[in-house]
């Protein structure tokens, strides 16, 4: 079966409506999905930003949020800007993604916190913000916490990161088939092309 990276960030708009379509998508091109959340705040910082290009560019934000409201709307996904500055701290999210991965929650959980961000206004830097979509999902939140608390799960992020880094990806979301990248929301049906083809 042909098979796909997703890299994400919790904090990237584009990887909102990029998450909340590409298992649909995937499932109906018969390409396998691994879901690969990492940070890009360290890969910024290797590019001498202190902050997201749309910050940095007022343009450009200016831009990206209208053209996220286009896009959302032609999927018919909810939208509402977020409750703190954008880009809010995805690093917690991200641990608890990761360690999702064993017992096969980290889909709907990202699903979840990237509609909590975008769509339901919350804080998902909060404790109680994950901790409530993680009960819904069924998960143990004392023991997701104290798993996504350890030195290996913040390793884990850590390298994955910089694995992220290694292998090109420089903004969220990124598709990886092989040794092909490609970059944004609007890239996800090419990627999978790639991928049914390579």
């Amino acid at each position: 079966m042909a098979e796909m990276d997703f890299w994400y960030e919790f904090g990237s708009t584009y990887s909102y409506p990029a998450a909340m379509r590409i298992e649909r998508l995937a499932g109906d091109a018969g390409v396998a999905l691994r879901w690969r959340p990492f940070l890009l705040g360290p890969i910024f910082k290797a590019y001498g930003w202190n902050d997201s290009p749309f910050n940095i560019f007022a343009a450009k934000g200016r831009y990206m949020w209208r053209d996220l409201e286009r896009i959302c709307a032609a999927e018919g996904v909810a939208l509402a800007l977020p409750p703190v500055r954008c880009p809010q701290n995805g690093l917690k999210a991200a641990r608890l993604a990761l360690i999702g991965e064993r017992d096969g929650w980290t889909p709907a959980f990202s699903r979840a916190v990237f509609a909590a961000n975008y769509a339901e206004q919350k804080d998902i830097s909060d404790d109680a913000t994950l901790r409530t979509i993680l009960a819904a999902l069924g998960v143990d939140t004392d023991a997701a916490f104290a798993a996504a608390n350890t030195p290996e799960t913040k390793e884990a992020l850590k390298l994955q990161t910089e694995e992220a880094a290694s292998r090109g990806v420089f903004g969220a979301p990124s598709f990886i088939v092989g040794d092909e990248l490609f970059w944004g929301n609007d890239r996800l049906e090419a990627a999978l092309s790639w991928a049914l083809s390579a």
